[in-house]
């Protein structure tokens, strides 16, 4: 009986999620495995592990190709004010959502929520005027702005159900122990709302780390961000399959550093709020 019940738990639980988890990471081992075989091998036929092991992909994304450096410190100061600007106001708009009332609440609440239901590229020819209009064109702040249309209104769901779900007492405390309203969000709150703050910078910076569209028009050669670097490789004549892939590799990492590191505070903040009692 006892065995029976091993055998089925193997058959109904660990070779489907054996089976999931082969299908999630197979493309991650297929990317990484063509940017370390020798330009030769693309060639030839597919394999599924490479004859010889070979950087020299990775040497030529970041010498003779493209300025991969500048690419990559473009998309990190874009997805980095990004975070700071969509955070704080977003941070700000939630708590004034949920402890104030006053007109107008509701029809803001439901602008934020459809601004999320249309695609991004209508938003493409009217910021294109705005960003040249202001003379913001072509550099990182036509991005910040632009992301940050997007961002905000889903930060602010994000972060307004994380503060309904706290005391109103937490703060009443804090009052009646003599703290104003502004020490009250900043010593009381704000330290609360940490794990709910790390899971909205985490999708506001990876939406603006890896976002295509806008960086496509807003920027030039000086300012393009990493995805409009790696769609050059693609030209008329070819694509440079071994420089693309290890682009690709070098451009996740940053995001499963982020991950390992907030990874705690990340489930915290996203299952914040789930559980009602």
């Amino acid at each position: 009986m006892k065995k029976q019940s091993i055998l089925s738990r193997i058959f109904l639980l660990y070779l489907p999620l054996i089976a999931i988890l082969l299908f999630i990471l197979f493309p991650f081992y297929w990317t990484f495995i063509t940017s370390v075989r020798p330009a030769e091998d693309l060639l030839g036929r597919v394999t599924y592990w490479p004859s010889s092991v070979s950087f020299e992909a990775y040497r030529q994304l970041f010498t003779t190709t493209v300025d991969f450096f500048a690419a990559i410190r473009n998309s990190f100061i874009v997805a980095a004010l990004t975070t700071a600007v969509s955070l704080t106001v977003s941070t700000l708009a939630g708590y004034a959502f949920s402890r104030y009332e006053f007109i107008g609440k509701r029809a803001l609440m439901t602008m934020f929520l459809c601004n999320n239901m249309f695609p991004t590229v209508l938003l493409m020819i009217p910021l294109f005027t705005i960003m040249r209009t202001l003379g913001f064109l072509h550099t990182p702040w036509s991005l910040v702005l632009s992301y940050t249309t997007f961002t905000i209104p889903f930060s602010v769901w994000l972060i307004l159900g994380f503060l309904k779900d706290l005391p109103m007492s937490l703060e009443e405390a804090a009052l009646v122990d003599g703290c104003n309203r502004r020490k009250a969000f900043l010593k009381i709150i704000m330290p609360v709302l940490g794990p709910c703050l790390v899971a909205t910078g985490v999708y506001i910076f990876m939406t603006s780390w890896n976002e295509y569209t806008f960086a496509m028009m807003f920027t030039n050669n000086a300012t393009r961000t990493i995805p409009v670097a790696l769609r050059n490789l693609i030209g008329q004549l070819g694509v440079r399959w071994d420089l693309l892939t290890a682009g690709g590799i070098l451009t996740v990492i940053p995001v499963c550093i982020m991950f390992f590191f907030a990874q705690k505070r990340l489930v915290t903040g996203l299952t914040a709020g789930a559980v009602k009692g």
